[in-house]
């Protein structure tokens, strides 16, 4: 399906490479298809666009870097959702008056953003035209019939800090034409194109009419990069991260390389800033540290993958059929985890739990298990009929020309 006429697309971003991953292919395509599409991000993450055919506006961000882990004085995201939230409000409301003189005489047809991003629904209200959010993790819709997912009630974080960023979005939502809240833009979603596949949003069978489950949209380059090779002794390969935002634990690294190294196993350890360093021991045979990874070319390798459980971890697992161990950090990763194992495709190991021997035992476990392998190969033949790139643009073209 294309548009009639190229026309403006911006998309507001948070900068956080999780949070750009799983939409940026669909932009790229957008922009294939003809389209003007304009990226609004931190600087910091700019390089995520240099060929993808958008154009980037930059602001400086109160985000942490990916490179060095510091911005605006954080070194990571707090692990109160609440918190969170009104980090993102800060960002929002830094974010909102570059979008305003960048688009002034430039304005977009159609605004796509991060559900943390505000900016853009500010922006999209500003202009008079539509915003359709990118969902990459669980939404909440109200079900009268139903009591609340208490999953997604813990996902809130304290109730002080969430309520502290009802009360600061919704004056600030108020003061730039938005009356109806935060709450509402959340619990009422507009337009909304989640990339969550349906197997891993709870209540998917009641999301309103406005959510349009269009499936994963694996970048084209991601897929092809071939920028990591398995061992040539034909060790099974465990990929062990712990994402980009809650990855400062030296403790749980050095566990990692006590329970895989100089075994029959092949350990890709994700260690962010501690890779090359001293600060994790010696390095034992079989193993590689790495600041990071092009994280799917390990996956269809691994007989195993011990994640933190960020929705882009779990879809890209369960795009590959890797089995997995769950060790959820904050956010929305516990019902991540909950919700992988109801599914049956994996196991949660809680934090306080994890030794040498637990995590040996809980990979070995799902590695050997051909129910979880059975359950994996159904899960994955769903994620990779479902849609992907060309219908989320071919949805997003129908909010264009619709």
């Amino acid at each position: 399906m294309a548009s009639s006429a190229s026309q403006h697309v911006v998309v507001v971003a948070l900068s956080s490479v999780s949070h750009i991953y799983p939409w940026l292919a669909l932009v790229e395509e957008l922009a294939r298809r003809g389209h003007r599409v304009t990226a609004a991000a931190g600087e910091p993450v700019r390089g995520l666009f240099a060929e993808s055919g958008v154009d980037f506006v930059g602001h400086e961000t109160l985000l942490p870097d990916p490179a060095t882990g510091r911005a605006g004085g954080l070194t990571s995201i707090p692990a109160d959702a609440g918190e969170v939230m009104q980090l993102f409000l800060r960002e929002a409301q830094a974010q909102y008056p570059h979008l305003a003189r960048a688009f002034a005489e430039d304005p977009p047809d159609l605004v796509l953003h991060d559900p943390g991003a505000m900016a853009g629904q500010v922006l999209a209200r500003a202009h008079g035209v539509p915003a359709v959010g990118l969902a990459i993790m669980p939404m909440a819709w109200p079900d009268p019939d139903a009591e609340p997912d208490p999953r997604l009630l813990a996902a809130l974080g304290s109730a002080d800090s969430a309520s502290r960023f009802y009360e600061l979005a919704d004056a600030w939502l108020a003061d730039n034409g938005v009356p109806e809240g935060a709450h509402a833009l959340q619990t009422y979603p507009h337009a909304t194109l989640s990339l969550v596949p349906r197997v891993m949003q709870p209540g998917a069978e009641r999301a309103p009419e406005n959510v349009r489950f269009v499936g994963p949209c694996l970048s084209p380059q991601r897929l092809a990069d071939r920028s990591w090779a398995p061992p040539a002794d034909g060790r099974r390969v465990v990929l062990v991260s712990l994402g980009n935002s809650f990855n400062d634990r030296p403790d749980f690294y050095r566990a990692c390389l006590d329970a895989f190294g100089g075994t029959d196993w092949h350990l890709v350890l994700v260690a962010g800033k501690y890779a090359g360093t001293d600060e994790l021991g010696p390095i034992p045979d079989g193993v590689e540290v790495l600041a990071r990874v092009p994280q799917l070319a390990v996956l269809e390798s691994a007989a195993a993958f011990v994640t933190h459980a960020g929705m882009g971890g779990c879809v890209e697992a369960l795009w590959y059929a890797v089995p997995t161990v769950a060790v959820p950090q904050g956010i929305d990763q516990h019902g991540n985890a909950a919700r992988m194992v109801e599914l049956g495709v994996g196991a949660h190991l809680p934090a306080e739990e994890i030794t040498p021997e637990s995590l040996r035992r809980a990979v070995e476990a799902v590695s050997a298990d051909p129910a979880i392998a059975e359950r994996l190969a159904r899960v994955r033949a769903e994620l990779r009929a479902g849609g992907g790139v060309d219908l989320a643009a071919n949805a997003v073209e129908s909010f264009l020309v619709g």
